[in-house]
């Protein structure tokens, strides 16, 4: 049975993003990794990015949360081009709208997986003690509350990687961006990150973009963007 679209707001626009990097010797030798890629991105959906190793993937969703920037083209978060924000206000806007969940999941192993998921409001200046417990409802939605107070080296891979992605939903972002979130697991816990992804992005409505080779993944997602040598080949 074909999945049935539902009705979508645009929360995402990407026009006409290209990236260069120079390249050689001399480092004039331009390497073109995105060449002109447009997509629009529904609220609450779970967006899948595949392609060879190569093709633009990371770096697409690199600009997409605004870790890079383009060589040309704009993106605008609900109607606003990020891109002509300062640094100090585009920095706000990174931490406050969008989580971030990568391959290797970049836990600090000197903090407690509570302490871990607190981190993007503590950098925003809150309190731990004020925070604390909503760390420890996301770790909940996670599935790990009683592994609140152990530290990353305590925990298997794939609890460290769902301790990423509480992490990623603590300061309510609209978006979250998963880069190979599951290149690092077996089958077995990819697949339970998979489900995590899925029933996080239905209860919550976060929209979700990820990166990712694993095509179980894919065919769960609201919609499939296929990238080849950087440039959008199909939308399905």
């Amino acid at each position: 049975m074909a999945r049935k679209k539902r009705p979508v707001e645009t929360i995402i626009r990407v026009e006409g993003v290209t990236k260069t990097f120079l390249s050689g010797e001399d480092q004039r030798q331009k390497l073109y990794v995105l060449r002109g890629i447009g997509l629009e991105i529904g609220r609450g959906q779970i967006i899948v990015v595949v392609g060879a190793s190569g093709a633009g993937k990371s770096t697409l969703l690199h600009i997409i949360g605004t870790l890079d920037r383009p060589t040309s083209g704009k993106i605008y978060y609900e109607g606003v081009d990020v891109f002509s924000l300062n640094d100090e206000r585009l920095a706000r806007f990174r931490n406050e709208e969008i989580g971030f969940v990568f391959q290797f999941h970049h836990l600090l192993p000197e903090f407690t997986a509570l302490e871990n998921v607190a981190m993007p409001a503590m950098i925003m200046g809150k309190k731990f003690q004020r925070v604390k417990e909503s760390a420890l409802g996301y770790l909940k939605a996670v599935g790990l509350e009683d592994r609140a107070f152990q530290r990353p080296p305590n925990l298997s891979g794939g609890e460290q990687q769902r301790v990423a992605v509480a992490r990623a939903l603590m300061n309510s972002p609209k978006i979250i961006l998963a880069d190979e979130p599951s290149g690092n697991l077996d089958s077995a816990n990819a697949q339970i990150l998979h489900d995590l992804i899925w029933n996080l992005s239905r209860q919550y409505g976060h929209t979700f973009i990820v990166a990712t080779h694993n095509e179980s993944l894919a065919r769960k997602a609201d919609r499939t963007v296929r990238i080849v040598d950087g440039v959008i080949q199909r939308v399905s």
